[in-house]
C-alpha cells in the first residue's frame, strides 16, 4: 500500500521536485536552529542576563542569520541535485542516497543544537574562536569533552531524533523523485539560490547581530553558531587596523610613551620607532636582590575563589601564603584563555585580537621577561604538567628564552588525566628542578603551569573535601589549593626558601558570564608575592592588570634595565594611575577611573560606567580613555607584527 502512494505521489510530483527537496532540508535546518535559540534565549532570561523586551529584536535578526546560514549548509546538497542525472536520481541508490543524507542532517542538526547549549553554558556565548582554537588540538579538546560531557547520550538522542524527523518526512521526500527537470530548469534553480547567497555577501552585514547590541547576550542569541564558527575562521589572522578603531602614528606613540612614564623611567636613547622602549631605574630602592623567583600560574584561579580577596573561602592554603605576603587586591586578567595569560606574563603585551601571541607566527626571540632575567643572571624555566605542544606553549617559551619542561621530561605519574599530571605531582617535579638549578649554581626564574582545576575535574584519591570526580568546578580549586598548601610546605623546607620570591597568580578567571561586551566581573584573579624576609606583608589596592606583573616583580629585584615590555609596575602607580587591559572575543578594552572604554570590530567605540560589583552601565564617550585605548592595542599590535618586539 504505501509503496503505491510513493507511486502515485511521484507521479503527480511538480517539475519543482528537486527545489523542494532543498527547500525542505533548509527548513529543518531552520526548525533546528529556532529550537536551539529558544532553548538558549530561556536559559538566559532564567539567569537575568536578558530581558524581554530584547527577545523580538533577537529573534528577528536570528532568523535572518540563520536563514542565511541554512543557504550556506544546503550548498552540498544543492550541488548533488544539480549534477545527478535523471536516472541516478529516481534510481532506488538515488533514493537511499537522499533519504540518507536528510538522516545524516537532522541528527547532525541535533547535535549541533546539543554541542551549542554545552557551550553556551561553559562560555556565554555562541561559537566563537575559542571553539576555533580547541579544533586545533583534537586529541587534548576531544577527551576532554568526552570525559566532561554527557557525549554518547547526546550522540544517541540526536541519531533518534534524526531517524524521527526522516521517517516523519519520508513520504513527503518520496513525493518529490517524480521529478522531470532538465538540465536548464535545474540550473536556473542553483542560479536562484547562488543569487540568494550572493546578496547575502554583498549586502548584508551579517555581524551586526552582536555588533550593534549594547547586552553582549542578546547579541549572542541573535547570531547563529555556524556563521559565528566560520567567521572566526575566516579572521584568525585579522588585519587588526582594517577592523579596529585606531589613531595617527605620531599620536598613538606619543599617548603609550606617556602612559608608560613613571617616576622612575626616562626615555630610551634607542626610541626610535619603538614606544615602549625606556630605562627603568630602581637603584633608589637599594641594590639589586640576587633572590629566587617562582610564579605558580594556576588554571581558573580566579578572585573569587580566594577567601583573602573576599571570595569564597575555599583556598585556606593561598590564603596563609596571603597572610605573610602582598596581596595586590584589583588586579584583572587580560583574557579568558590560558595562553592570554601567557602572553600577558612573559610580554606584557596588550591582549590584540584574535589569538595571543604565543600562537603566532613570527613571536620568536620577543623582548620578554626572560630577557632582563637572563641579563641579570637567571636561568628562566617554563614548566607545564601537561604535554607543551598545546597551544604551542614549548615552541614560544623555548623560542624567547625559557627552558621548557614538560610532562614528556618527568616521571611516570601516579595520577593525570587528558590536560595533564596532578597539579601536586607537577608541583614535586617542580621542586626537584629547583634543587637542582640551585646545586649547579644556578638562580631559578620560574613559571610553573598547573592543569587539575579544569574539566574533566578528576583528582587522585585519598584528599580530604575533594572527590575523585563529580566534585566539578569547587572540588578543582580545593585541590589545587591543597597541591599549592603541600609545595609550600616542601619550598619552607629549602635552605634556599628565605631567599625566594614565591608568586601565586591566576591564568584568567573560571568562566566567563555576564551580559557585557566585557564581562569585568569574570575578570579579577589574585596576585599574590610572598617573601618575608625582603617584602612586607600587606595589601596593595591599585587597579592593575596581567600585563604589569613582570614589571612589579623586577622592581621588587631592584632591578634597574632597558625595557621595551609595555606593563609597569605596580608599586610605582600612583593609586589613580592604575588601568587594565582586556580581551574578550572580537573585543578589547581599556578599563580607568571607573569607566571602560571597548574598541568593537568594525571600529566601534563606546565607553561605560563600573560600578562596584564589575556590571556596566551606559556612559558619555570619554574620548581620552578610548583614545589611550586605541594607542595601546594599536601599538602592541603594530610593534609585534612589524618584528620591532623581538631582541
Amino acid at each position: 500500500m504505501s509503496s503505491t502512494k510513493t507511486r502515485l505521489a511521484a507521479v503527480g510530483a511538480p517539475a519543482a521536485g528537486r527545489l523542494r527537496l532543498l527547500v525542505m532540508l533548509w527548513l529543518v535546518y531552520l526548525v533546528f536552529s529556532f529550537a536551539t535559540r529558544i532553548t538558549l534565549s530561556a536559559v538566559s532570561l532564567h539567569a537575568g542576563l536578558v530581558t524581554w523586551s530584547m527577545l523580538p529584536r533577537v529573534f528577528a535578526m536570528g532568523m535572518l542569520m540563520d536563514a542565511v546560514t541554512g543557504l550556506y549548509i544546503c550548498v552540498p546538497f544543492a550541488l548533488y541535485l544539480w549534477m545527478a542525472p535523471a536516472r541516478l536520481f529516481r534510481a532506488r541508490a538515488g533514493r537511499a542516497l537522499v533519504l540518507g543524507g536528510f538522516f545524516l542532517a537532522a541528527a547532525g542538526f541535533a547535535y549541533l543544537a546539543a554541542a551549542e547549549y554545552f557551550f553556551f553554558d561553559e562560555f556565554n556565548a555562541r561559537f566563537n574562536y575559542t571553539a576555533v582554537e580547541y579544533l586545533i588540538y583534537p586529541t587534548e579538546v576531544f577527551t576532554n569533552i568526552r570525559d566532561s560531557y554527557p557525549v554518547g547520550q547526546a550522540l544517541a538522542a540526536a541519531l533518534f531524533v534524526g531517524l524521527a524527523v526522516t521517517r516523519w518526512l519520508r513520504p513527503h521526500i518520496a513525493a518529490c523523485f517524480g521529478d522531470q527537470a532538465g538540465w536548464r530548469a535545474r540550473t536556473a534553480g542553483m542560479a536562484v539560490m547562488a543569487a540568494l547567497i550572493a546578496l547575502s555577501l554583498a549586502g548584508l552585514d551579517l555581524q551586526t547581530a552582536q555588533g550593534r547590541s549594547t547586552n553582549r547576550i542578546a547579541g549572542e542569541l541573535a547570531d547563529n553558531g555556524v556563521y559565528a564558527f566560520f567567521s572566526a575562521l575566516h579572521n584568525a589572522n585579522i588585519d587588526y587596523p582594517r577592523y579596529y578603531a585606531t589613531l595617527d602614528d605620531n599620536e598613538a606613540a606619543a599617548r603609550v610613551r606617556h602612559l608608560l612614564t613613571q617616576a622612575n623611567t626616562r626615555p630610551s636613547s634607542s626610541a626610535a620607532g619603538q614606544p615602549f622602549a625606556r630605562q627603568v631605574d630602581n637603584s633608589d630602592l637599594g641594590p639589586p636582590r640576587r633572590l629566587h623567583v617562582i610564579i605558580l600560574l594556576q588554571e581558573s584561579m580566579g578572585s573569587e575563589f580566594v577567601g583573602s580577596l573576599g571570595g569564597r573561602k575555599l583556598t585556606p592554603n593561598i590564603d596563609r601564603i596571603a597572610a605573610q605576603g602582598l596581596s595586590f587586591t584589583h588586579l584583572y586578567a587580560s583574557g579568558t584563555r590560558t595562553v592570554r595569560g601567557m602572553e600577558a606574563l612573559a610580554t606584557s603585551l596588550a591582549p590584540v585580537p584574535p589569538e595571543a601571541v604565543v600562537k603566532r607566527t613570527g613571536n620568536e626571540h620577543l623582548f620578554n621577561l626572560a630577557t632582563v632575567a637572563r641579563q641579570a643572571g637567571y636561568a628562566p624555566t617554563f614548566i607545564y604538567g601537561g604535554y607543551g605542544t598545546f597551544d604551542n606553549m614549548n615552541e614560544f617559551f623555548g623560542a624567547n628564552g625559557w627552558r621548557t619542561i614538560d610532562r614528556t621530561d618527568m616521571p611516570a605519574p601516579k595520577f593525570a588525566n587528558i590536560w595533564g599530571i596532578a597539579d601536586e605531582e607537577l608541583l614535586d617535579n617542580a621542586l626537584a628542578v629547583f634543587d637542582r638549578q640551585v646545586a649547579r649554581g644556578e638562580r631559578i626564574f620560574s613559571v610553573v603551569m598547573s592543569t587539575s582545576n579544569h574539566k574533566p575535574f578528576t583528582f587522585p584519591p585519598g584528599i580530604p573535601g575533594v572527590p575523585e570526580q563529580g566534585g566539578g568546578r569547587e572540588a578543582g580549586v580545593r585541590y589545587a589549593d591543597y597541591a599549592v598548601g603541600k609545595f609550600f610546605d616542601e619550598l619552607r623546607t629549602r635552605p634556599w626558601y628565605r631567599d625566594t620570591i614565591l608568586v601565586v597568580t591566576g591564568d584568567h578567571g573560571a568562566r566567563v558570564y555576564g551580559r557585557a561586551k566585557i564581562p569585568v566581573a569574570t575578570y579579577p584573579v589574585p596576585f599574590i608575592v610572598h617573601a618575608p624576609a625582603y617584602v612586607r606583608p600587606g595589601r596593595v589596592d591599585t587597579l592593575a592588570s596581567q600585563v604589569d606583573i613582570g614589571p612589579t616583580l623586577l622592581g621588587l629585584l631592584h632591578l634597574s634595565y632597558a625595557s621595551r615590555l609595555p606593563g609597569r609596575d605596580i608599586l610605582r602607580m600612583r593609586r589613580d594611575d592604575g588601568y587594565a587591559l582586556f580581551n574578550h572575543n572580537r573585543d578589547v578594552a581599556l578599563m580607568r577611573g571607573g569607566e571602560i572604554a571597548t574598541l568593537g570590530f568594525g571600529k566601534a567605540l563606546q565607553t561605560e560606567f563600573v560600578d562596584a560589583a564589575g556590571q556596566l552601565h551606559p556612559a558619555p564617550h570619554d574620548r581620552e580613555l578610548e583614545r589611550d585605548a586605541q594607542a595601546l592595542f594599536q601599538e602592541s599590535y603594530a610593534m609585534f607584527t612589524a618584528g620591532r618586539q623581538r631582541e
